[in-house]
């Protein structure tokens, strides 16, 4: 078997988490935060639907990363995030990382905001 090497491009994918920080191009970035190709900002949880109903338009779909286990969503953000075009997929944040970054190799339009794994 051949194995070769990802290409993000300029993109930067997720190293890495622990309690209360993911990895990003090398660099600690305290949690919650958002992600999108090229850009890492902080992210003040689900009562901040602005910042990511800012993403409208510039992503297709939307992984939230919910911290060490899956959980709902509040269904007021969800609904807000839908109606902007913003697909939404839920999951614990290690997994949304690790899909985060398959489609980031694909160059897919993806956005990440993501909770602390604890």
């Amino acid at each position: 078997m051949r194995l070769s090497e990802v290409d993000f491009g300029a993109a930067q994918p997720i190293e890495g988490y622990g309690p209360d920080f993911f990895r990003i191009g090398g660099e600690a970035h305290t949690a919650p935060l958002v992600v999108v190709p090229g850009e890492v900002r902080a992210w003040g949880g689900y009562e901040d639907a602005e910042t990511l109903l800012a993403l409208a338009g510039r992503v297709d779909v939307l992984f939230i990363g919910t911290g060490a286990e899956i959980a709902h969503i509040p269904a007021g953000l969800r609904t807000r995030l839908e109606e902007a075009g913003l697909g939404v997929e839920i999951m614990d944040s290690a997994a949304a990382c690790r899909t985060y970054n398959v489609l980031l190799s694909e160059a897919r339009r993806v956005a990440i905001a993501l909770l602390p794994v604890g």
